[in-house]
């Protein structure tokens, strides 16, 4: 007959306080495990509760060996900190089990008192390993029920008998829990590493609790008990192989160190979601749920698309299903920046189903004011996307993306990385699954080509994405000005992509004379293609403003007019979501359509910014930007009248989380974001008005949402262009003012930046320029050399 033995029961998933379940001790075994049988006959009969009771003995799972030869005071403060450990986690061991434990640390006779620990911690332990004198490890089966919980976290103890007093730690390991996936390599034709097969067998994920109160390695103790913690993905029969090691090579000989488990994983309950915008509409919006521990579910390293597993969040629309264990879940819900953060606590209840809901609210809406929001710049394969078990996701998936961030546009754009499997969704027009509110279109970034040393290129409304002659992307050409001119003539609206990169300075002034080293990827080659017409924008918000707007200006204040945008670059530069970055384009009828998206982008007719402060329906006098080539001409110098409306939203307060983002340099992310903004600790942010590149007015707002119209007096002197920001968060296109048909010619300083920097980028690029195509390169930059030795010549001296 075996000896007795005491049981205690561990539940599964995220519990919330005073939600334990429990089982009384005492009863011979074998009574036990006959109640206990009927009882789970009962359980899978008919109950699909998530807070199901686990971690009890089963008859099939062997007796772990006593250990005597350990000393009893260091025993007794390790299986406190695992009494501990269990309450933090929140399966606890019952009151009857700490009952005993507390009264054999009291006790005087520490034999049975070792025992004692033995007879109440061992029926939780899934595992028990084996450390022998020469440190190889053996595990074994332990005798709790080997019971998950589908999307549910469950806790077992492992028993260690450490005979070589062993001190590192101790690491499990699991075919069953092997990435689901291979992140990108940027190949444009990766292999695959990742079968389907892999992703049915990968169902699983295996972790040691190593915080305190418990300590990270092994105390060297003969017996300690280590926790393991145990997702399960899915919900029925699923077996797992666990191995242990304390360091390499210390597995034992002949697969002794790994144990074969078959799981048993309950249905967790299938939790529909009811979404409603602000107006009671069915909308979509992101969701990210998590446990009192911070555990986020659905498990990170489990997800495939639609959800990506570089998230904490996921997006999900009404009547859509979330599969959770029962318990308390703090979900923090929104939909972009236009839309208010919140949280609150859900309760799912032990059932199959259960469903909640939730009510959205907006702090703004800018399309109803018919601007609409874009986001040019983000990608379905490469960078954070996995390439393996599939190349990218779908166009399916990225529409989730950006109808839960509440972008009207979103551009695709198909680029290096899996450049010949993600093409296919391309064919020159709105995707069908576009509807009258959202839109999205495949494009192409010119990124991972021949030119990308050059800067990397947008190309958005194109009609063909083939450049004429080639098969391949090593075909294209090995410089950016001929890419550009082909996508312009086929009626493309066509940019520089993350502008600021390679264009760094010391200094976060702006404008800066000092000359970048023209060493990077972004609107590096602008400099000569400006002068050709080839570009129509520059991408902003996705690197350091300084960098980005530093080359603007000059530009600008040589007379060119070329237009910013804004772009995320997901999820390259940032993963967190589509639309950080964004452009907010109008269309006076209210009407969204992507042609004429596009087209307000190309005239100027937008802002940029972080999606937190807007700048709207900007005028100088009676030219409204991006109308009429956003010019307005005066017979001589006078003063004109500048307007705007202004609104942003910043919490009455800094949080600690906004603090830290204001200590960070200008050349840390997130480059641009509203916090940066805020003055001292207030809830205000600046206004400013810019001519030439100078801020000449200022005027300070409270960001509470509410849209507060300004109006400015601003003395022309000589043809110049006037534009608004909020530094750091958003920043409008700007209004041309020509004073008596005179081209801006703002600042010979300007001018010389220019002609030097087409020097600099000209010794950077030229090397990588391929032998055929360097006279016509060397042509085109001396174009620009020329242009700007006139202009130079046109400025006033300073």
């Amino acid at each position: 007959m075996e000896p007795r033995r005491t049981t205690a029961a561990l539940r599964c998933g995220p519990a919330g306080p005073g939600d334990h379940a429990h089982l009384a001790d005492g009863g011979p075994w074998e009574e036990y495990l006959v109640l206990e049988s009927a009882r789970v006959d009962r359980i899978l009969g008919g109950v699909l509760a998530a807070g199901l009771v686990f971690g009890l003995a089963s008859a099939r799972a062997d007796v772990l060996p006593v250990v005597t030869d350990v000393e009893f005071q260091p025993l007794s403060a390790q299986v406190r900190r695992v009494v501990q450990t269990l309450d933090q986690l929140g399966q606890p061991l019952t009151p009857q089990s700490k009952e005993r434990l507390n009264n054999a640390v009291d006790s005087a006779d520490a034999a049975a008192a070792v025992k004692v620990f033995q007879e109440v911690l061992d029926p939780h332990c899934l595992i028990g390993v084996e450390i022998n004198a020469e440190s190889r490890v053996k595990a074994a089966l332990g005798p709790a029920a080997p019971r998950l919980l589908q999307n549910g976290w469950c806790v077992f103890l492992v028993k260690v008998h450490n005979e070589a007093g062993v001190t590192a730690e101790l690491v499990a390991d699991s075919p069953n829990a092997r990435p689901v996936y291979k992140q990108s390599t940027n190949g444009a034709e990766p292999k695959a590493t990742v079968s389907a097969a892999d992703v049915v067998q990968r169902w699983c994920d295996v972790s040691m609790f190593r915080d305190r109160p418990l300590t990270r390695t092994l105390s060297g103790l003969a017996l300690e008990y280590r926790v393991v913690q145990i997702y399960s993905r899915d919900a029925g029969k699923r077996e797992a192989k666990i191995t242990f090691d304390v360091g390499q090579g210390t597995q034992d000989l002949g697969f002794r160190s790994d144990v074969d488990i078959l799981f048993t994983s309950e249905p967790a309950v299938d939790v529909t979601l009811d979404v409603r915008d602000e107006e009671g509409n069915p909308t979509t919006a992101s969701f990210i749920i998590r446990d009192r521990l911070g555990r986020v579910y659905p498990s990170q390293s489990r997800r495939l698309a639609p959800d990506f597993f570089f998230h904490p969040q996921i997006y999900r629309q009404t009547g859509e299903t979330v599969p959770l264990s029962a318990g308390e879940f703090r979900v923090e819900f929104t939909r972009g920046p236009e839309y208010l953060v919140q949280t609150r606590t859900i309760t799912v209840p032990r059932a199959k189903a259960h469903k909640e809901s939730f009510k959205l609210e907006r702090w703004i809406h800018m399309a109803a004011m018919n601007w609409f929001s874009g986001d040019h710049h983000v990608h379905a394969a490469g960078c954070a996307h996995y390439e393996s078990p599939t190349e990218g996701v779908k166009p399916e998936d990225m529409w989730r993306q950006i109808l839960g961030e509440d972008l009207d546009v979103g551009c695709v754009l198909s680029w290096g990385p899996c450049w010949y499997a993600q093409k296919q969704f391309f064919d020159g027009k709105l995707h069908p699954l576009s509807t009258p509110n959202n839109l999205m279109r495949y494009d192409v970034e010119v990124s991972g080509f021949p030119s990308s040393h050059a800067g990397h290129l947008c190309l958005l409304r194109l009609k063909e994405d083939d450049y004429p002659g080639t098969t391949r992307i090593e075909e294209w050409p090995s410089w950016d000005l001929p890419v550009l001119k082909w996508g312009k003539s086929q009626g493309a609206v066509v940019g520089f992509s993350h502008t600021g990169w390679g264009l760094k300075t010391s200094t976060d002034e702006i404008p800066t004379y000092e000359i970048p080293p023209f060493d990077g990827i972004g609107g590096n080659e602008y400099i000569v293609d400006v002068v050709h017409d080839a570009v129509d924008f520059l991408s902003t918000v996705d690197t350091p403003a300084p960098w980005e707007l530093n080359i603007w200006y000059h530009t600008l204040n040589c007379g060119f007019r070329t237009k910013i945008s804004g772009e995320t670059d997901f999820p390259c530069i940032y993963g967190e979501r589509v639309g950080l970055g964004r452009v907010y384009v109008k269309l006076p009828d209210g009407k969204l359509d992507f042609d004429r998206w596009c087209q307000g982008l190309k005239d100027g007719r937008s802002y940029v910014g972080d999606g937190r402060s807007h700048l709207i329906d900007f005028t100088v006098d009676d030219r409204a930007m991006g109308e009429e080539g956003s010019e307005l001409k005066l017979p001589a110098p006078g003063t004109v009248k500048a307007r705007v409306k202004a609104a942003a939203f910043l919490d009455p307060k800094p949080s600690e989380a906004a603090k830290i983002v204001r200590k960070r340099g200008l050349d840390e992310k997130p480059y641009w974001d509203l916090e940066r903004a805020r003055i001292g600790d207030s809830r205000k942010v600046a206004v400013e008005m810019i001519v030439n590149g100078l801020p000449v007015a200022r005027r300070e707002i409270e960001a509470d949402g509410t849209i507060q119209p300004l109006e400015f007096d601003v003395p022309i002197k000589a043809s110049s262009w006037v534009a608004f920001r909020i530094l750091l968060s958003s920043h409008t296109n700007p209004v041309f003012v020509v004073v008596g048909d005179k081209p801006i010619r703002a600042s010979r300083k300007s001018a010389e930046w220019c002609l030097k920097s087409v020097d600099q980028c000209w010794s950077q690029k030229e090397p990588a320029i391929r032998a055929s195509e360097k006279d016509d390169a060397r042509k085109a930059y001396d174009v620009a050399r020329a242009a700007y030795r006139k202009i130079i010549d046109e400025s006033p001296k300073e």
